[in-house]
């Protein structure tokens, strides 16, 4: 399939949600087919649903069967799920998240085989998508298992002003000190420190690490972990050559604006750094999945079941999350011409080969 245009697949996430709200107002700008070419995993019928019901005017997709028919011109959609499928907006239902996974499992097979450079996720319900299949809490976990062999995914959220990754991601909050270790730090900020650079072309990354506790433990009144877990794992990050700094009190990093100083801010768990992010950009965030193999991105926000089909959701998030893929996607490209190997070309000058 020769095109200079990258292929973008797009899940459709939860059916009853705000994900094809989303995706169809986002694709009925024609100019989105200018940089890339968008493929959607999810179902006809129900785009057609969504469509009608919102009043989406000049778009139409182009229906296929599998990848290898799509058209490089068009917005195209693969169908996954039964024709028979069933909309109930606004409603977490069994059926939603077998569409969902459905979906994503077949979104995920084209980008393991190479025929998607880039994957965009729509928002899916944690509960209803659970199966034999898919016992995650999230995309990045499952991802994680199929893509994430040589280092470990790292959940980071990225707006105008901010990166946010966190340590521990999808986990109850009872657990987090438990599972706070040297080694899960210190893992994440190479992690952390290697996206920025390969992912967001930052030469020299400077990283900002949060605290556990209240006032980052106060030098042990209010918790140990900072001088037991945190401090070591931020030292052992320095041997490495990673420039990290800390542990801060998460309330005065964010609240004085000193994150603004750093390229990005390592978070010890989930609510610590999403918060923050959330409230100064929960219609713009975009989530990406660092770490991996393949680019995958997506909104920061969920299914938003209270305003499904009432034509209220913001699409912004979900375009950062197609423009950050392509952007990602060009970063890598360049970071690999970059940091080829020179001995390849030294090698062909000694066997008499031509040095351009």
């Amino acid at each position: 399939m020769e095109t200079d245009k990258i292929i973008i697949g797009i899940t459709h996430g939860d059916i009853n949600g705000i994900g094809y709200e989303v995706i169809l107002k986002t694709m009925s700008d024609s100019r989105m087919l200018e940089t890339f070419i968008p493929v959607i995993y999810g179902s006809p019928k129900v785009a057609a649903y969504h469509r009608k019901n919102l009043d989406i005017q000049g778009l139409n997709l182009n229906i296929v069967n599998s990848i290898e028919e799509i058209n490089l011109k068009r917005v195209n959609i693969i169908n996954c799920v039964d024709d028979e499928i069933k909309v109930e907006l606004g409603t977490s239902t069994q059926e939603a998240g077998k569409a969902a996974f459905a979906a994503l499992e077949r979104a995920t097979e084209d980008l393991k085989k190479g025929a998607l450079h880039a994957l965009v996720t729509a928002p899916i319900n944690k509960k209803n998508i659970q199966s034999d299949k898919f016992h995650f809490p999230g995309h990045t976990e499952y991802l994680e298992e199929k893509f994430g062999k040589d280092s470990p995914a790292l959940m980071m959220l990225i707006n105008d002003v901010m990166r946010v990754a966190v340590v521990t991601g999808h986990i109850p909050v009872k657990n987090i000190s438990s599972a706070l270790t040297e080694k899960l730090i210190v893992d994440k900020l190479k992690v952390l420190n290697a996206s920025l650079k390969k992912d967001f072309s930052i030469i020299r990354p400077r990283i900002a690490v949060l605290g556990l506790n209240p006032h980052a433990g106060d030098d042990g009144v209010i918790g140990t972990e900072e001088q037991e877990v945190i401090l070591p794992a931020i030292k052992q990050a320095e041997k490495l050559g990673i420039t990290c700094v800390g542990p801060y009190p998460a309330d005065g990093l964010f609240g004085s604006g000193n994150f603004s100083k750093f390229d990005a801010v390592l978070a010890m768990y989930h609510d610590q750094g999403l918060i923050p992010f959330k409230t100064v950009s929960m219609d713009s965030g975009v989530n990406f999945t660092a770490g991996l193999s393949v680019i995958r991105t997506s909104p920061d926000h969920g299914t938003a079941y209270d305003i499904a089909g009432h034509n209220l959701a913001s699409e912004e998030s979900f375009r950062q999350s197609l423009y950050m893929a392509y952007d990602i996607y060009q970063n890598r490209i360049r970071y690999e011409e970059i940091n080829a190997n020179p001995l390849k070309t030294e090698q062909r000058a000694e066997r008499g080969g031509r040095v351009e």
